[in-house]
């Protein structure tokens, strides 16, 4: 009880003085009180200043970032050519392709390539040989893999794609699927195991550093993938020509393995290492970043 009597005293001078304080604080912040209380105001100057820079702060840290702006940021400085053609228009990736239909497709390509293969017996040419990987009997339905989301694109070859993805849909009613795109080391190491698939090995395929994909078609709520659909073949031509026409290399010019689903962005300089695959992959990353 003592001790709370001694404190009394004490904090009630302490409010006192804050009282005081916060008097001449107000009679100081009048334009008429300048040459008297100038000391005080600098004060008030000082926690303006404080409370405006918190502002600040608040305002940076708690906005919503867009990561659309975040993504056409990056292009205008390192790809302005892109940049351009998007006409400042950052496009979306569809949603990721149903599993379950992929399989179903590669189970159709299959049984087409089979019945092309005994309508002619002379040919030797396989359509499903091809960088996908459906020409390997090990492994052909295990997707567990297979990367076909779009986040470890390099935005440099996704805005490309996605401009393709657009032209073909608006222009010939084609709706395509990405089957592939980022490929590990590891599984780009398995495929080149099999040499009418790929004859590429870690990090010597464009996969790795997130600027090569493979691309199917939808029809009717199903993923079509065999080339001797004459539907799907024409589709192939179409998606080869649109390709080409914004920067794109397309497997389907090729003269040893022909891809038709595959598109490659060459990056002039590109030097083919573990740690460009990580930096140009991560890149590809931005906007998944900005978000979380």
């Amino acid at each position: 009880m003592d001790i709370v009597r001694a404190l009394l005293p004490s904090s009630k001078q302490k409010l006192i003085h804050a009282k005081n304080f916060a008097q001449k604080m107000n009679t100081a912040a009048s334009v008429h009180q300048t040459q008297s209380y100038w000391h005080l105001q600098q004060w008030w100057i000082l926690i303006a200043g404080i409370f405006l820079l918190s502002s600040i702060l608040v305002f940076a840290f708690t906005r919503p970032i867009d990561p659309t702006k975040v993504e056409a940021d990056y292009l205008k400085k390192v790809d302005p050519q892109i940049y351009a053609l998007l006409n400042g228009e950052i496009l979306a990736p569809p949603p990721e392709v149903d599993e379950k239909l992929v399989d179903a497709a590669i189970v159709e390509a299959i049984q087409l390539e089979k019945q092309y293969q005994a309508q002619n017996p002379d040919s030797t040419r396989s359509m499903i040989g091809n960088e996908t990987g459906f020409g390997d009997m090990h492994g052909h339905l295990d997707t567990s893999m297979v990367d076909r989301k779009w986040d470890r694109m390099n935005p440099r070859y996704k805005q490309r794609l996605l401009m393709v993805f657009k032209i073909m849909k608006e222009r010939y009613n084609y709706e395509l699927v990405l089957l592939e795109g980022y490929r590990s080391p590891a599984r780009q190491n398995m495929l080149s195991g099999n040499a009418n698939t790929t004859r590429a090995k870690a990090y010597q395929s464009y996969h790795q550093f997130g600027l090569a994909a493979d691309v199917a078609f939808k029809r009717d709520g199903k993923v079509v993938i065999s080339e001797r659909d004459p539907w799907a073949w024409r589709g192939y031509q179409l998606y080869g020509e649109v390709a080409e026409s914004v920067g794109l290399t397309w497997g389907g010019r090729w003269k040893s393995i022909q891809d038709y689903g595959h598109t490659e962005y060459r990056m002039p300089g590109l030097k083919k290492t573990a740690e460009m695959a990580e930096k140009l992959t991560s890149e590809g990353q931005l906007s998944a970043t900005n978000i979380n």
